[in-house]
């Protein structure tokens, strides 16, 4: 009895010994950790835009910078921006690029547990030699069986933190390759804007473009009357003719042009190029753009900019690469094992006494490599040098761009407002020279002047307003809307 007592003591004890050293493991498995810590960058940002901003109780609200395209209250534009999130291919393959980010974590994680392989083999084989019965110089070979069938097991412990590093470098990869499907998000519904903006703004010109076109007809009809019945010289009708004929080159390739920007918009669409002619082609007003819209204050563009947080990801990602292969430096510790049955008689390998089983833990330590280890970390070290100088680099476009958009706007709105007046008075200026040259008071060139004036401010007009919308298309981008940060958006997956 005090056998069997004193054995069942040494077994709760090696239990317990076991439990003790399995926690000692996962304490110093996760307890220690290699390499730097990340730290967001500090970004510094002026504390307002240099350029002219809109006053926020002047603009409009519930303006959604997510949707920031309804604010042309344009139906045909809003349907081609909704197309364009459902079936761009370059938002595919943004998407794509997010799957994959997201499998890369997955074998990172896989990393941090045990791997466990099952084996099996079945071999017969046949070795040269002589037994009792040979004769004659003669030799008989011995055949053996031999089956196998169990488990080889492993477990890297990760006492310094490398692969806990690299699942962070992975965490970071993901959200780099998220915040880059918002950036393409971005891009893509500002494309859409300004080329829908820029086919209008075509269509508008080509209008503009034949009605002077048909004024001009007529000026020519009344200048060869005028010639025939002895008033004016045939210099005043070669004059109204090539007139004519100048605006008319023009309209071909205003034509052209709008073709293109309706193909453009296919292509964003991830459509045939001449797919929507149907649908664009009948002429259209451009989009007007609404008289103030937010800017906010310099610092929104560290929430709003995908591609700002785009590299503070990658920022975040070369920082815990610098632990991964620092964490080669230290030995690595392994538990391996592996159980099975082994016979070479078939009726016996399945049985219980044929079972075999080892299980120790193990350590190997690279002592030496000539460098190896220390020059991939310096050179870690400079890849997030570099990943620290594209944010700073991406935050200054960022700030550039917001200021360039601003004192755009304004300073195009300025200059409409100047051309609007400038049409006024030039369509009043080709009326009174038409009535002075009918009447004989001024000769046919104050005619030619005034319509070629006309023509000129109208086309500016039509581009002025073109550039107004696009401006602001142009702010929007800049300030980083078209994306949407709520969970469960289905034009913004969320990673699992």
């Amino acid at each position: 009895m005090a056998s069997a007592m004193l054995s069942r003591f040494l077994k709760r004890r090696h239990r317990v010994g076991c439990w003790l050293t399995a926690g000692v493991c996962l304490t110093l498995c996760y307890g220690c950790m290699v390499g730097p810590n990340y730290h967001p960058p500090q970004a510094a940002v002026p504390d307002r835009w240099a350029g002219p901003t809109t006053d926020p109780a002047a603009v409009a609200p519930g303006i959604d910078l997510a949707q920031w395209w309804t604010v042309f209250d344009d139906p045909t534009l809003t349907s081609l921006e909704e197309r364009a999130v459902r079936s761009n291919l370059d938002l595919k393959q943004a998407e794509a690029r997010i799957r994959q980010a997201r499998a890369a974590r997955g074998i990172a994680v896989g990393a941090l547990g045990p791997t466990v392989d099952g084996t099996g083999a079945v071999q017969r084989s046949r070795t040269p030699g002589r037994n009792s019965n040979w004769t004659d110089g003669q030799t008989r070979g011995v055949v053996s069986n031999f089956y196998d069938a169990g488990f080889d097991a492993g477990w890297e412990l990760d006492i310094f933190g490398g692969i806990r590093r690299g699942i962070e470098a992975a965490d970071a990869d993901l959200l780099s390759a998220v915040e880059n499907r918002r950036d393409v998000l971005v891009t893509l519904t500002a494309e859409v804007a300004r080329n829908y903006i820029e086919l209008r703004a075509f269509q508008q010109r080509i209008e503009i473009a034949r009605q002077n076109l048909a004024t001009q007809e007529h000026s020519a009809r009344l200048t060869r009357l005028r010639f025939e019945g002895g008033f004016v010289s045939g210099l005043d009708v070669a004059t109204a003719n090539a007139q004519v004929a100048t605006t008319t080159s023009q309209i071909p390739s205003l034509e052209s042009a709008a073709q293109q920007s309706i193909y453009a918009l296919g292509i964003l669409l991830g459509r045939e190029p001449a797919e929507l002619l149907p649908e664009l082609a009948p002429a259209s007003p451009i989009p007007a753009a609404p008289p103030a819209a937010p800017a906010g204050v310099p610092s929104d563009l560290l929430r709003r900019r995908p591609d700002i947080r785009q590299a503070e990801a990658d920022i975040h990602a070369a920082t815990a690469r610098i632990g991964v292969v620092t964490a080669d430096l230290f030995p690595r510790f392994t538990i391996t094992g592996s159980a099975g049955v082994r016979s070479g008689d078939f009726s016996s390998w399945l049985s219980w006494a044929q079972r075999f089983y080892s299980f120790g833990p193990s350590a190997s330590w690279r002592v030496f490599d000539t460098g190896r280890t220390r020059a991939a970390i310096e050179q870690q070290e400079a890849l997030q040098e570099q990943a620290v100088i594209g944010y700073q680099q991406t935050l200054l476009r960022a700030l550039q761009e917001v200021e360039n958009a601003l004192i755009s706007s304004a300073k195009e709105q300025e200059r409409r407002e100047s051309l609007v007046s400038a049409v006024a008075a030039n369509r009043k200026a080709v009326s009174l020279s038409k009535t002075l040259y009918t009447e004989g008071q001024t000769d046919f060139l104050s005619v030619l002047d005034a319509q070629r004036s006309l023509f000129v401010t109208e086309e500016a007009l039509a581009l002025s307003t073109s550039a107004v919308s696009t401006d602001l298309v142009a702010l929007y981008k800049a300030l980083g809307g078209g994306w949407d940060e709520a969970p469960g958006n289905e034009r913004d997956p969320q990673p699992n």
